[in-house]
């Protein structure tokens, strides 16, 4: 399996098969690192801490697993009570009153005036959701964001979109998830109520059909309909957003 980066040490994890072990070896390393930053005493420094704690993320960078019953899992808790919090102050204001972007340009950390976004909204990891330009979520959009999602520019989504990149694992569903970053590429088109299974990427120039389920990659342009989604014609002369 090579080797695992956990905050300045390597965990080396060629000989570990077995799932359990891989996560106790990568749990220790970060246990040990938590205690050099307490007694080093840098954990004062908020950029230091945010340095040696990241690796929650690197985890789901990785695919995971992740346990929720590891203190690393804080990190990512916190994010999720930030996120769903700015969700639902920017759904509990009017849609008419425009200041609900200031919670969701919090949400992502940027600025969103390239951006539309429609209201209600749910995303519950603001902090792993990328946007290019000109893109547009119509309302009622559910982002399951742990994994990672990216929207390139000009992708738009109809309404009821959902977008998943986190997963349970089989045997261990309470506690241990597995992840697979989500990328919709330029000029892509999600119909309503579409559901997007993690790991997947929509190529450019794509439709995908209202109601469908995307399970596997989906190549630049065609169109894709059904549950499992499956290509039923390509799109000619096909051209991407600048």
């Amino acid at each position: 399996m090579g080797e695992f980066e956990v905050g300045q040490r390597i965990v080396h994890l060629a000989a570990i098969e077995d799932r359990g072990h891989v996560l106790a070896a990568v749990n220790a390393a970060a246990h040990q690192d938590a205690d050099l930053i307490q007694k080093s005493g840098i954990e004062e420094s908020g950029i230091d801490r945010r340095a040696a704690h990241g690796y929650v993320y690197k985890l789901m960078d990785k695919g995971g697993p992740t346990d929720v019953r590891e203190s690393y899992f804080k990190e990512a808790s916190e994010e999720m009570i930030r996120a769903r919090t700015l969700c639902a102050k920017a759904n509990a204001t009017l849609p008419d009153d425009h200041s609900y972007m200031k919670y969701l340009e919090e949400l992502f950390g940027r600025d969103l005036s390239d951006v539309r976004i429609l209201t209600p909204f749910i995303c519950d990891f603001g902090n792993r959701v990328k946007f290019g330009k000109g893109v547009f979520l119509n309302h009622s959009a559910i982002l399951s964001a742990s994994g990672g999602i990216e929207f390139e520019d000009g992708v738009i989504v109809a309404p009821g979109v959902r977008i998943a990149t986190i997963n349970h694992d089989m045997n261990n569903r309470h506690t241990i998830y597995t992840y697979g970053k989500v990328t919709v590429k330029k000029n892509a088109w999600l119909g309503m109520n579409v559901t997007i299974c993690p790991g997947v990427t929509i190529g450019d120039n794509v439709t995908i059909g209202a109601g469908s389920v995307v399970v596997k990659d989906i190549p630049s342009n065609s169109v894709a309909v059904g549950n499992p989604a499956r290509v039923v014609r390509n799109i000619k002369d096909a051209t991407t957003t600048s």
